[in-house]
């Protein structure tokens, strides 16, 4: 076997061995992961506290339209949170396998 030879099998087992992520598993993954955080959190201060809870919570309305912390509001900030852990998700996992590359 020459160096060349050795050379490009090392490279073959290499690129078998490095792991390659799944830009939509790992979008979803991670919107799911976003948007069940937000949802909790929401509907723990809503049922805990009432009206007028989580106010430092509630500043997330200023980007998330519609968002209160509220019942309804959790649903709001799960679609929310879901879109924007899916997006970074997919960038993430995008940006690693091309330099995984």
């Amino acid at each position: 076997m020459t160096t060349t030879d050795e050379h490009s099998l090392e490279d073959e087992l290499i690129d078998r061995g490095v792991l390659r992520l799944s830009t939509v598993a790992t979008g979803i993954g991670l919107g799911l992961l976003c948007g069940g955080l937000l949802f909790v959190a929401t509907m723990f201060l809503a049922l805990r506290d009432g009206p007028g809870a989580g106010p430092h919570l509630s500043l997330l309305s200023q980007y998330f339209p519609g968002y209160s912390v509220t019942i309804l509001g959790s649903l709001v900030g799960f679609f929310y949170a879901f879109v924007v852990g899916a997006a970074a998700g997919t960038l993430v996992s995008a940006i690693y396998n091309r330099l995984a590359r």
